[in-house]
């Protein structure tokens, strides 16, 4: 505790000083881009993210889209208690930004006086995409690389310690894996009930025309030893 209070380790301080420090081989240009992209880009591209993957489920059989329905409610809701959880954490570490007890660093967003750790870009981020890989694995890999590079981006823009990032990504990751079981129990009959429903049914899974499957009707068999008949002779 008292190393993240007085500035943290000397690791992570080296980190920051590393980091940080490729804002003065980058262009201008390239710094605004990615102040904007750490700041809302990358939060924004998880929504984005969500709602495709939302997209996809929705093709599933009625039980495994309402369980992929279940885990998407699941992954903002998380993410909105992980938040939570950080404001009184914050506030009882009581970790200053660095670049308010460190000199020499390249802030790109400047105007931020809350406390640093944990970082709420890192826990969101990694929250929606621990999220979304319970409900797709595939799309959940892409959300979780979106939540590492915004970790980095957090750390470059010298608005965060890397272990301020470090410490967003295991509270997000937690709070979905640890509370994920109850909250799956219960979201997942309710997403049953919402498929189920005349009205409300397309938002858990797809409606369209049923493509009905030939009848596979059983061959007449001719019994082991018995004659063949007179039109099997004459074929």
């Amino acid at each position: 505790m008292a190393g993240l209070t007085s500035g943290g380790p000397n690791v992570d301080v080296s980190l920051l000083y590393d980091i940080n420090g490729l804002t003065r081989r980058t262009p201008d240009w390239a710094d605004r881009i990615v102040g904007l992209v750490g700041e809302y880009g990358l939060p924004l591209a998880m929504v984005l993210l969500v709602l495709w993957c939302w997209r996809g489920t929705r093709r599933q059989d009625e039980a495994g889209a309402a369980e992929s329905f279940a885990a998407l409610v699941w992954a903002p809701l998380a993410a909105g208690i992980a938040l939570l959880v950080n404001v009184p954490l914050r506030e009882f570490v009581g970790r200053q930004r660095p670049f308010l007890r460190h000199e020499g660093l390249e802030v790109l967003a400047p105007g931020k006086t809350d406390f640093s750790f944990v970082s709420d870009h890192a826990t969101l981020t990694m929250a929606l995409g621990v999220g979304l890989f319970i409900a797709d694995r595939r799309i959940g890999l892409a959300g979780i690389g979106l939540a590492l590079v915004e970790g980095l981006f957090r750390v470059f823009m010298g608005v965060h310690y890397p272990t301020d990032v470090v410490g967003g990504f295991a509270l997000g990751t937690a709070v979905v894996l640890l509370l994920a079981p109850a909250a799956m129990a219960l979201l997942t009959p309710m997403a049953l009930a919402v498929a189920r429903s005349p009205r409300a049914g397309w938002l858990v899974r797809a409606r369209g025309p049923v493509t009905a499957r030939p009848l596979d009707l059983p061959q007449p068999q001719t019994p082991p030893g018995a004659l063949p008949r007179d039109n099997d002779l004459a074929a």
